[in-house]
């Protein structure tokens, strides 16, 4: 097969789709790689890495999307992609179908085959290619970089000449794999964290970092879909979270939110009323910011201050600040699902596979995944 890899153009984009590494690993599989030209540029990898991994360079991403059977992207395409693409072209890449209905339309009307790296199954045979986590990882350590360097006070505590400074305080809202990795690495620093998720079964991973896990006795319901995410509560469970988020938020140095709901909006977890009663100098690291905010405050994109001095980061694709290593991790991933429908060096979409079958938004035309049932 021949496996296309573009420069991504999204405005603060710095990531590529294919490392040097996964396409070294393709071409001893018998593929050709065409990259096009300076396309790992801003994730520090030259076109000289792509070559002596055996990859083509090409000059234009129109070349490279024309003469590919496969294309491997992380932002969903722009109209102008597809429209290069020939017809049967299968394109991997985070597509976001559900929120991106005219995208799909679009693929479907070019008879391209896509699969949304969002849409894997949370299954054991899928964790390889689980590019949201790996991502995921990522945001939840920089969001902790990013709020310490927000923050005006020192993260662990320090015994000085000039006295003892105490240690920051860090809460965590949703403890996904963002919210784990932003509580390790706050812990790593020195803060005194405490996290909360409206899933009880994560206490236990929670403890295990050292963190305290803040107790809200909620009503029974069901918390948590098949797929493992946190689901939206009932209105008097949300009203029982917002109290005790609102009560041991007064005393923070730092809070981190990540709660995302897939397909939806993201839930709202500070009022500005919470705001209006936090500590001046307080900052808020908002990661669901590219989905609304789980804060009522957060500006998509910026960091500003409120009235009362509490600074609010709604930081965007923070994923793309840490290109290396990003681009390293969603080549993997992106290389691991293509493992799996490629047989004997050529194409295999098997449907009746969870993955494959869940992953596929479109083939031929028509709408595959269960995800875009009644969509």
């Amino acid at each position: 097969m021949t496996i296309g890899v573009i420069k991504e153009n999204q405005s603060g984009e710095n990531r590529v789709a294919l490392s040097p590494e996964s396409t070294g690993k393709l071409v001893q599989q018998g593929h050709m790689v065409l990259v096009e030209k300076d396309a790992g540029k801003s994730a520090h990898f030259t076109d000289e890495a792509y070559t002596n991994a055996g990859g083509t360079i090409i000059a234009t991403a129109e070349e490279v999307l024309g003469a590919s059977g496969i294309i491997v992207k992380i932002q969903p395409p722009v109209p102008a992609e597809v429209a290069a693409m020939k017809e049967g072209t299968v394109l991997i890449g985070f597509l976001w179908a559900l929120q991106n209905r005219e995208l799909v339309d679009l693929l479907n009307k070019h008879k391209i085959t896509a699969l949304g790296m969002e849409a894997l199954p949370r299954i054991s045979r899928a964790q390889k290619m689980d590019a949201l986590s790996a991502m995921s990882n990522i945001a939840g350590y920089k969001a902790i970089l990013i709020g310490a360097s927000l923050l005006g006070k020192y993260m662990p505590m320090l015994m000085t000449a000039a006295g003892t400074v105490a240690p920051s305080k860090v809460l965590v809202l949703g403890a996904g794999v963002a919210g784990l990795q932003a509580i390790a690495t706050a812990k790593r620093l020195g803060a005194v964290v405490e996290a909360f998720d409206v899933r009880s079964v994560v206490k236990e991973q929670i403890e295990s970092l050292g963190a305290k896990f803040l107790e809200v006795e909620l009503e029974k319901e069901d918390t948590e879909t098949a797929g493992g995410y946190a689901k939206e509560l009932s209105e008097e469970n949300k009203r029982r979270q917002q109290q005790a988020v609102h009560e041991r938020s007064k005393v923070m140095d730092m809070i981190v939110t990540t709660a995302l709901i897939p397909g939806r909006p993201a839930p709202k977890l500070i009022t500005k009323a919470m705001v209006a009663d936090m500590q001046p100098g307080t900052v808020i690291v908002d990661l669901a910011a590219e989905q609304g905010g789980n804060c009522e405050l957060t500006k998509p994109g910026e960091t500003y201050t409120t009235t009362n001095g509490v600074i609010i980061a709604g930081p965007l694709n923070i994923p793309a600040s840490m290109p290396y290593h990003a681009s390293q991790l969603y080549s993997r991933t992106a290389l691991a699902l293509l493992l799996h429908i490629l047989k004997d060096g050529q194409l295999n979409l098997d449907f009746d596979d969870e993955i494959t079958g869940h992953t596929t938004i479109t083939h031929n035309g028509e709408l595959v995944s269960p995800l875009m049932k009644g969509a």
